[in-house]
């Protein structure tokens, strides 16, 4: 049950929405047990969005909730993997993409709770 909340400065076409989905929705195998099966996105642009002062260039932040225990080494490799698609994708640095991880057993669906 992984939920990526997406927030960017820049405004994304619909292309640019369907290929970050796309690319999202086969980078979240790389946390052990997760795929695309389960997976909502959120995908929320044109934020007005500060970073180091600066609100003039592109910005995002990425929150990855998971069911489950944390596995730092595949968090690492799911950074790296948001990283490469926001900076192919919508032309975002590197450096001023934060990605933030939740993980937790206490989650809800259909009605009743896992």
């Amino acid at each position: 049950m992984p939920f990526i909340d997406s927030k960017v400065s820049v405004k994304m076409t619909d292309d640019q929405k369907t290929e970050v989905k796309k690319r999202l929705g086969a980078a979240i195998a790389v946390i052990p047990g997760k795929s695309e099966d389960w997976l909502m996105i959120d995908l929320a642009d044109q934020h007005n969005m500060y970073f180091k002062g600066e609100g003039d260039l592109p910005t995002a932040f990425v929150g990855v909730n998971i069911y489950g225990d944390p596995d730092k080494a595949a968090f690492n490799k799911m950074t790296s993997e948001i990283t490469k698609i926001y900076t192919e994708v919508l032309s975002i640095p590197a450096d001023r993409i934060y990605v933030r991880y939740s993980a937790s057993k206490d989650w809800g669906w259909n009605g009743s709770n896992f």
